[in-house]
């Protein structure tokens, strides 16, 4: 008989899929817990947390979406995990600039930061009749890729070609384990192999910035 490997449940934001999926490896490979993963705009994510999906945790792209599920988090297991910037991918000049894709800026947490973005440099009113809303971070990238918009903002993380922000707002993923959890236990351990040596070490390889 094979013995039943445990599975965790982990809602993650799109902007960490490509990481995330070398981590949840490389965590696998160290304690023999198997890790599944819903990728999704962390706004999409919360929404579905609200509505009841199952899960052991969320790993959010910014603050604001988890605090809107605190109701939702086991007490005292949130960490702020890796940071990261804002970056330009195709035309660098926005404003002569036809179409832009952004993530939906008015929920997603990437098109957020970028809004909060041109708002503190005052662009946005002169690029706002320009934007095409994503439903995520890595559609709006995929719109630049298909030649359906000439600019995107995005995460640095997305596309290591990208002009990077350095002013970018603070953008911060923090990670907590669901009050529902039926694996609490192996949810904790995941969460301190996030910020352990071997996922730090992951996560720069990808261009996240780890505290």
């Amino acid at each position: 008989m094979f013995a039943l490997i445990l599975t965790l449940q982990v809602h993650a934001a799109a902007s960490l899929t490509d990481v995330m999926r070398e981590i949840g490896a490389a965590f696998q490979r160290t304690t023999g817990i198997a890790v599944a993963f819903n990728f999704a705009g962390s706004n999409t994510i919360a929404r579905q947390i609200e509505n009841g999906a199952p899960g052991d945790v969320f790993f959010s792209a910014d603050e604001a979406q988890m605090n809107r599920v605190s109701e939702f988090i086991a007490p005292s297991t949130r960490r702020d995990i890796v940071a990261n910037k804002l970056a330009i991918v195709g035309t660098r000049d926005l404003l002569h600039a036809e179409r832009i894709a952004l993530a939906d800026p008015r929920a997603v947490p990437a098109g957020v930061y970028a809004r909060e973005y041109l708002e503190r440099v005052g662009l946005w009113r002169a690029v706002e009749k320009k934007i095409i809303p994503t439903e995520n971070v890595r559609a709006a990238l995929a719109a630049v890729k298909s030649g359906n918009a000439d600019a995107a903002i995005v995460y640095r993380t997305d596309d290591r070609t990208g002009v990077i922000i350095e002013d970018s707002p603070k953008i911060t993923y923090p990670a907590a384990v669901l009050r529902e959890s039926k694996s609490r236990a192996a949810a904790i351990r995941f969460i301190d192999f996030l910020r352990g040596k071997e996922a730090r070490a992951i996560f720069t390889k990808y261009g996240f910035i780890t505290k």
